[in-house]
């Protein structure tokens, strides 16, 4: 049985806050054992690994006080057994000398990098919200939550992308999916949200919107050079909440289907006409439809991408999002979004091996339209 990863996280902060006095610790286990054995027995090794070990821990302060704490003890060993003098003695503490000072070069180096790397993350998150910026929490009835889970350690962002716009026709949102890694991912997903807020503001369905989305992709992939030419798509599923009526319309290009939640129960959202993805709408016939289903009060739409339902446990079982929600009841998008997350994590062990992005719109209760009440 795993333990909750909130344990886990004490558990880790614990450790690395009592981690910060290994340096001490390893400077009096080295007088203690010096001292306590034969002359000659050296500690050394103690000596030595103190200042290390509070380079890659501490503080540059901390550092110094621990090379000059480790000389200082073992001049005063040296001195207490009459070793001082030898050239052995001496060839010691100028061994822990050194060791100390290349230490304090240590923990420069290491304050300098660590430095370089929260820039690196600076700018990355930059980058983020510039690309994906995050959508309002509420734009009338609808309440709106969104969370992206990255693979790769410390990034920020990959080939997965959502957007969410407030436009003429209703709000729209699109949630998509890059094949690919890499630079030549975030230029598509960047080329995908800049045709989405155009096209999303100047065209009257979401077909036409999906359309323009499957020029401008298209248009960008024959810049490129290799396999990605030819082999480069995006999966992607639009909605559209009307002003009027308790209703919503779906174009799904390829895509995972959506899921609706109402009162503990799930609906999977197929497409009533399967369409290829974007940009290989040319090597098929048909674009898609637009599906017009129920969205009364209290439902909540769930878009995602593909890292969720290919999340596998140690067994190697998909986790599959519809019956894990099955029969559970959210207070709203956020908690849908934040339960969902630590589902997954306990289902692969923290194990992330694709980027997720989560999308969940849930019409609030008593603010609707005149619209149908039907069930999901």
């Amino acid at each position: 049985m795993r333990a909750p990863s909130g344990w886990r996280t004490a558990v880790r902060r614990w450790c690395l806050r009592h981690l910060q006095l290994l340096p001490l610790l390893l400077l009096v286990a080295g007088v203690v054992l010096d001292y306590n054995t034969p002359p000659h027995f050296s500690a050394e090794a103690f000596y030595t690994a103190a200042p290390m070990t509070a380079a890659a821990l501490l503080s540059l302060r901390a550092t110094i006080l621990s090379g000059i704490g480790a000389c200082a003890a073992d001049f005063a060993l040296l001195t207490h057994f009459g070793f001082i003098e030898d050239s052995g003695g001496r060839s010691e503490l100028a061994a822990v000398a050194t060791v100390s000072a290349f230490a304090v070069v240590v923990n420069r180096l290491m304050y300098y990098s660590d430095v370089r790397l929260q820039s690196a993350r600076r700018v990355a998150l930059a980058v983020q919200r510039a690309v994906l910026p995050h959508p309002p929490t509420a734009i009338g009835p609808l309440r709106i939550a969104v969370r992206y889970q990255s693979a790769v350690k410390d990034a920020q962002i990959g080939g997965d992308l959502y957007g969410v716009l407030d436009t003429p026709y209703g709000v729209r949102c699109l949630v998509g999916d890059v094949r690919g890694k890499g630079m030549e991912a975030v230029k598509a997903v960047d080329v995908a949200l800049g045709a989405f807020r155009e096209a999303a503001e100047e065209e009257p369905t979401l077909v036409r919107v999906a359309d323009r989305l499957d020029r401008s992709l298209l248009r960008e992939a024959k810049r490129r050079t290799g396999p990605e030419q030819t082999e480069g798509f995006v999966t992607a599923v639009l909605a559209e909440f009307p002003y009027s009526g308790d209703e919503l319309r779906l174009v799904n290009r390829g895509h995972p289907a959506p899921l609706l939640l109402r009162g503990g129960r799930v609906r999977s959202v197929e497409p009533s006409e399967p369409a290829l993805p974007l940009t290989l709408g040319e090597m098929g016939p048909g674009e898609g439809r637009a599906d017009t289903v129920p969205f009364p009060p209290g439902t909540t739409l769930l878009l995602y991408t593909d890292g969720l339902t290919e999340a596998r446990d140690r067994a190697g079982a998909f986790y599959d999002p519809g019956n894990r929600l099955t029969g559970r009841d959210f207070s709203g998008p956020d908690a849908l979004l934040d339960a969902l997350l630590t589902d997954v994590r306990h289902h692969t062990g923290g194990r992330i091996t694709d980027d997720m992005a989560l999308l969940a719109v849930t019409r609030s209760r008593g603010n609707e339209g005149s619209g149908g009440t039907g069930g999901i």
